[in-house]
């Protein structure tokens, strides 16, 4: 704020006759208007104004017309603007295309273009021929969802803008409150008159009261607060530093006087004094850079993070009218010399009203793109240096003025504008988001969040359109629209994406929508069923007792999408390695060729084929064996592999909605319930010999723990209740360690197997209650086999069961 003080001595001599008649009246009509220009110039604009309205209705004429429109255009009341820009072109003669322009960006900027093109039509004008003449504003689409409402409390019918709070939680903000103060009439033509351009008791910027600083207490009590600054006139824009406990303010001074000048335009400065626990200000101390008679500096805001004290200035050497400076200080407020932040920040317009909060910087301009006539700014805020300058949009920003932008400690965030609908000129608002918020932890199996990179894909249903999301140390953040559905997909290559559908803010009466979700690594090629198919001498044909396995398996494949097949073809060892290499081929192909019957494609078969290179037993080359034995080396390993493609990224599958693949063990199990596949050994009466038939069962049980190094496998062995106690405790613990021998010698770690034997106790069939049959006493003799995720803390202890 510049306040203006003029001495002047003039002596006039002049004849009584000019006073007399029409004389008289122009001579004292053009005094207005000459009185008025230099209250312009002096930046007394709203007493320039009340001059030139009394001038208009006394004598209209295009000329005060045009200087009362240029006037209101300075004080930013643009809907009167457009009203005496309206008058001024009414005098058709007169007009200017200047003229026809400035209506424009008058009706522009009070949000009545349309109407301001209308009032053109007609004048041998196309009005969007203008239109390129006029400021750049932006689309006021461009739009943030927030509620904004008049502060509580704190407005009046004057001008109330900027808030600060202090550490007890006192608001302080600036007001104008008390009403117009009348303004004085014209002095009339004097001979030897002194006039002082400049009133004691209000601002002959506004007509009204001078501001003043004003504090709301806790209790919503709100009073006004002296400043100890002698002379002051305008006291403004509070910004309280917590630490040093002080609040910075800026003031314009009462400076009558100054060594050799008659004309002098007093200037803004920047104090601070000590907050005392009332929250009165206590003392003053100057800000050491303020120069009252040359330039301004107002608008501090003190950011305590970084140690500096931001404030604007037209001081010399600038980019524009008002920049964005800042001097650092220390403990001691000792402040170094201003430094102009620079572009982009700053224009060739004015920049004001800066504010920091964490890596934003805020603050006012006209010089940038704009939605009306101040607009509030945000820039990315890195290494004290701003950047990537960004309008705010409405309706943060209107077509009126909007500056001030505050965030406050207790979250609250105010906005000063003179937008239509406010209780007074300018008032404070109170802007909440009407986005609700999202906020997502995204987790790995092991509990921790994930901090590395990942995507998420965020859309909105009910408005069709994508939702910007945000990572920030391993939190996932989104603004929602209100009553709107929403889909998340995140997806990290070599995990499962995660899809969320169940996203809604339709009826959500809180403020942040949480979720928390878990990335689970795809267990490629894991497999979850195990058979094996036997072939006879020399042949590849698919045999009777291998179909009943390959059918279960084309059914499986059928209905788990996820799940590939590999074949894995051998050989015993008669005849020669090439031979049996390409008989171990035919016989891989020949279940490819029996799978083609259930429409299961060959690619998603995987075939491998060995020859007799990986024998099961000790049948090599010219040892004698028998028939059964070599049998056992005729086969082909089928593995059902989930999620084979390792290069692939897949979606869980439906089928398995609910599973935890932090425990991919866990799809195993799922299937091995639904299949039932594991074997029960069964043993001849008081034998603990392996049966062929169950040895191919425990080939196909050892290809399924090489292949899941994961699985622990439990063994229990158990005999029929003929015999004494004690002799079928020891007959079930050979028949449970018979099998674990058997997968030992197949190459199965001891630690992977956990055998126990409980004699007779746990029957299937109580013969001791009711007469069993030869085939009952069979089922009561028996290993059962168990599959279990493994902790790989078990040493293979071995475990008699006390069934007392």
């Amino acid at each position: 704020m510049v306040l203006i003080m003029k001495k002047t001595l003039t002596i006039l001599s002049i004849s009584a006759s000019l006073f007399l008649g029409l004389s008289q009246s122009v001579t004292a009509q053009k005094s207005k208007v000459r009185f008025a220009d230099a209250q312009m110039e002096l930046m007394n604009y709203q007493r320039a104004i009340d001059i030139y309205e009394q001038a208009y209705a006394k004598k209209p004429n295009y000329e005060t017309a045009k200087s009362t429109a240029r006037a209101y255009d300075v004080v930013r009341n643009y809907d009167k603007s457009l009203e005496w820009w309206k008058n001024t072109i009414s005098y058709e003669d007169e007009a200017t295309r200047e003229d026809f322009i400035s209506l424009l960006s008058a009706a522009q900027k009070a949000g009545k273009l349309e109407a301001g093109k209308s009032d053109l039509r007609g004048r041998n004008v196309s009005p969007d021929s203008l239109m390129s003449y006029l400021e750049t504003f932006i689309s006021p689409e461009t739009q943030r969802k927030v509620n904004i409402q008049p502060a509580e409390g704190l407005n009046s019918e004057g001008s109330d803008f900027v808030v600060a709070q202090d550490a007890a939680g006192n608001k302080y903000f600036v007001s104008d409150r008390g009403g117009e103060m009348p303004t004085k009439k014209m002095p009339g033509i004097r001979i030897d008159y002194k006039n002082e351009f400049f009133s004691e008791e209000k601002s002959d910027y506004t007509g009204r009261q001078y501001f003043s600083l004003y504090k709301q207490d806790t209790e919503g009590n709100v009073s006004k607060i002296v400043s100890n600054v002698p002379g002051t006139k305008n006291f403004a824009d509070p910004s309280y530093a917590k630490e040093a406990g002080v609040l910075f303010y800026s003031v314009t001074r009462d400076i009558k006087k100054a060594k050799g000048d008659r004309q002098i335009a007093v200037q803004s400065e920047i104090y601070y004094s000590k907050v005392n626990e009332d929250g009165q200000l206590e003392g003053f101390m100057a800000f050491p850079f303020n120069d009252s008679l040359n330039y301004s500096v107002m608008h501090p805001f003190v950011d305590e993070q970084a140690k500096r004290l931001y404030f604007a200035s037209d001081m010399p050497d600038g980019i524009g009218g008002y920049d964005i400076y800042y001097s650092e200080y220390d403990a001691e407020m000792n402040f170094t010399a201003p430094v102009n932040l620079g572009a982009p920040l700053n224009t060739k317009g004015n920049e004001t009203h800066p504010f920091r909060k964490d890596d934003k910087f805020y603050f006012s301009s006209t010089g940038h793109p704009r939605v009306g006539g101040m607009d509030v700014y945000v820039a990315d805020f890195s290494n004290g240096t701003a950047s990537n300058v960004k309008n705010m949009g409405m309706p943060i920003n209107s077509v009126a003025d909007d500056f001030g932008y505050r965030e406050l400690e207790n979250g609250e965030i105010y906005l000063s504008s003179n937008r239509k609908g406010g209780e007074g000129l300018d008032d404070l608002y109170v802007m909440e988001d009407a986005f609700k918020q999202f906020l997502a932890r995204v987790i790995d199996c092991d509990g921790l969040v994930v901090t590395d990179s990942y995507m998420a894909t965020m859309r909105d249903n009910t408005q069709n359109g994508n939702v910007i999301t945000q990572m920030n140390q391993g939190a996932l953040t989104a603004e929602l629209e209100p009553e709107s559905d929403f889909s998340l997909t995140i997806s990290k290559p070599g995990y499962f994406s995660v899809t969320d559908n169940t996203i809604s803010t339709k009826g959500f009466e809180g403020d942040t929508v949480k979720r928390e979700y878990k990335l689970s690594p795809i267990p490629y090629q894991l497999p979850v069923f195990v058979d094996i198919v036997y072939y006879d001498l020399d042949k590849y044909a698919i045999r009777q007792d291998a179909k009943p396995a390959l059918d279960k398996i084309a059914e499986i494949m059928k209905k788990y999408s996820f799940l590939d097949l590999l074949v894995a073809s051998h050989t015993d060892s008669r005849a020669s390695d090439e031979y049996n290499i390409t008989l171990s081929n035919n016989r891989a192909k020949a279940v490819t060729e029996y799978m083609a019957q259930y429409n299961i494609s060959p690619d998603r078969i995987r075939l491998e084929w060995f020859g007799e290179q990986n024998l099961v037993n000790d049948c090599g080359n010219g040892v004698p064996c028998s028939e059964a034995d070599h049998q056992l080396n005729r086969r082909s390993e089928l593995v059902l592999e989930a999620f084979p493609d390792a290069t692939k990224q897949y979606d869980v599958p439906t089928e398995l909605t609910g599973l935890d693949f932090c425990n991919p063990e866990d799809i195993f199990t799922m299937l091995q319930d639904e299949i039932n596949e594991i074997p029960t050994i069964y043993f001849d009466f008081d034998k603990s010999m392996l049966r062929s038939v169950h040895k191919k069962e425990l080939e196909r049980t050892a290809i399924m723990l090489q292949r899941m190094p994961n699985l622990m496998l439990y063994i229990e062995g158990h005999t029929d209740q003929r015999g004494s106690d004690d002799y079928n405790v020891g007959l079930s613990e050979r028949r449970a360690k018979v099998v674990m021998d058997y997968l030992m010698k197949r190459g199965i770690e001891e630690n992977r197997m956990e055998h126990q034997w409980y004699g007779e106790t746990q029957p299937i069939h109580n013969c001791n209650e009711v007469t069993c049959t030869p085939a009952m006493h069979q089922l009561n003799r028996r290993t059962e086999l168990r599959v279990g995720k493994s902790g790989f803390s078990y040493t293979g202890r071995r475990k008699k069961v006390d069934t007392m």
